[in-house]
């Protein structure tokens, strides 16, 4: 889809579905960009002293700079903050960050030209996208050096992604005939000096992670089948009781997943066996009674996280804001990415609690001690020299601890800095980086767990499961045999990682 970005409120499902993005034609929003910076224009012609724009920057604002200056004082800015460290972010993190800069900038609030707001447009309608290393961000005052290599390249320096490779910019310029931009007064600054780099970090981690809270849904849904669950923890009557949005929604997945099951039972059949069976408990273990519970706080949290990401991008966050329509030029700090640094510190706990939650399910459904029947470690043969998923287990917890381990808040790791200037600042753009590493790993974590699953649906029998599960089951025997004896699994675990990353198993 083609997005149309104006001052209207973008949603991030419409920013991950865009293929392709214009700005507004129509005459009235034109009218709101051209009037704003027109204002900021004469104002400075005038020779009164604005931040960012006839000053200095941060510690050095007191140092004033002539209109003829105040170019060259942008050109500067983005070529001194051209210090980004790490590992460089991907393809789809660097053009929702194009993409949402625009957004921010086409308020009518930060002062620039139309021109600048095109130059965007071009560089996502011809796939020319800045390539922007992942560290050098405290978030605040924004995301300065990752942002200035978006500002960067459209003056013409540093490199792009571009056909498929890293190129230098001014050899796709000089392919495609543009001419490098030549920022007027404030441009490079509103482009840098916001918080899009943590936003868009955000917006692709929150995209994977929904693939893989609806995939464990599938796969705790398939644990309450392969080892006989009682259904009564997902039943309405529980959740209606303690009615959190979020645990109702993953009761309700789980209940419909499991529909048509014959291997679950009821709560009368707990009630009715108690006696005649002495294996089966008068109740579940938690990591299976629980997980409504578990998983719905995780729902409700990405949901407040979404809407706080969704509000910033939205949002104006550069300094100074211009009003146009009252003339007035304002000071502040909607540059802080606390929002996002919050939202992506919560969420990080979400990962860990998923992590764990895994490993917990992974340990019963391998364990011929809780595993009702499915033998150790989900053997299919007998033979004391073969050992099943032994291994496989132990890099699952292995991985879950790599999660767990990266969750302490990164927003309370404030780090003054640039001559104390910058003294107390949000620490989003580390926050949204790690909460974006955990992803790999929980990828990794559900495919061993989806290839145990499989082979537990082999022992019980394909016949008796949903046919949710039985349509998983066929997905992953498409590219996995069963384990009949010991082999190499890494091909098969980074098999099913490209499986759940297309959202296959939800």
């Amino acid at each position: 889809m083609k997005l149309t970005i104006d001052k209207r409120h973008i949603t991030l499902d419409e920013i991950t579905q865009a293929t392709n993005i214009e700005i507004l034609k129509d005459e009235k929003f034109i009218s709101y960009i051209n009037h704003t910076h027109d204002f900021m224009i004469n104002t400075i012609k005038a020779g009164k002293p604005i931040y960012g724009i006839t000053t200095g920057y941060g510690s050095s604002g007191k140092n004033y700079v002539s209109y003829e200056d105040a170019a060259t004082l942008q050109t500067n800015l983005f070529r001194f903050h051209g210090c980004g460290i790490g590992v460089n972010l991907s393809y789809e993190v660097c053009r929702y960050a194009v993409i949402c800069r625009t957004i921010s900038l086409s308020k009518a609030r930060s002062g620039v030209s139309m021109n600048l707001l095109h130059r965007l447009e071009m560089l996502i309608q011809k796939d020319i996208i800045p390539v922007i290393p992942s560290q050098g961000s405290v978030g605040a005052s924004g995301d300065l050096t990752p942002l200035s290599y978006i500002a960067a390249v459209i003056a013409g320096e540093r490199e792009v992604y571009y056909k498929g490779e890293i190129k230098d910019v001014m050899e796709v310029y000089n392919e495609l005939g543009i001419t490098p931009y030549i920022f007027e007064p404030k441009e490079a600054l509103a482009i840098m000096n916001g918080t899009t780099i943590m936003s868009a970090i955000a917006l692709k981690a929150i995209e994977e992670f929904e693939v893989i809270l609806d995939s464990m849904e599938s796969y705790v849904a398939g644990m309450f089948e392969v080892l006989l669950g009682d259904d009564t923890p997902v039943a309405d009557f529980v959740h209606d009781s303690k009615p959190f949005s979020g645990q109702i929604k993953a009761a309700f997945n789980i209940k419909r997943k499991i529909e048509g099951s014959k291997l679950t039972h009821g709560r009368d059949d707990r009630y009715d066996k108690f006696f005649a069976d002495n294996d089966l408990n008068i109740q579940d273990t938690y990591s299976m009674r629980c997980a409504p519970q578990v998983l719905g706080v995780i729902r409700d949290n990405l949901e407040i996280s979404k809407n706080w990401v969704e509000t910033e991008i939205n949002s104006v966050n550069d300094n100074p804001l211009i009003d146009g329509e009252n003339q007035v030029i304002y000071t502040s700090g909607n540059f802080y990415g606390g929002y996002v640094a919050h939202a992506m510190d919560t969420l990080k706990i979400c990962a860990a609690n998923l992590a764990d939650l895994l490993d917990k399910e992974f340990a019963l459904l391998v364990d011929h001690k809780f595993n009702r029947g499915l033998g150790e470690n989900l053997k299919l043969s007998k033979e004391p020299f073969f050992h099943g998923f032994k291994a496989m287990q132990i890099s699952l917890s292995s991985l879950s601890a790599d999660v767990i381990k990266n969750t302490t808040a990164a927003s309370i790791h404030s780090r003054p800095t640039e001559s104390l200037n910058q003294d107390k600042v949000s620490m989003g753009t580390t926050a949204a980086l790690d909460f974006s590493k955990m992803m790999p790993e929980l990828y990794n974590m559900l495919s061993i767990a989806f290839i145990g699953m499989a082979q537990a649906v082999d022992i019980r029998g394909v016949s008796e499961v949903s046919p949710h599960l039985k349509n998983i089951h066929d997905e992953i025997r498409k590219i996995v045999k069963p384990l009949y004896e010991d082999r190499r699994m890494d091909i098969d675990i980074r098999n099913i990682n490209s499986v759940l990353r297309e959202a296959k198993l939800v």
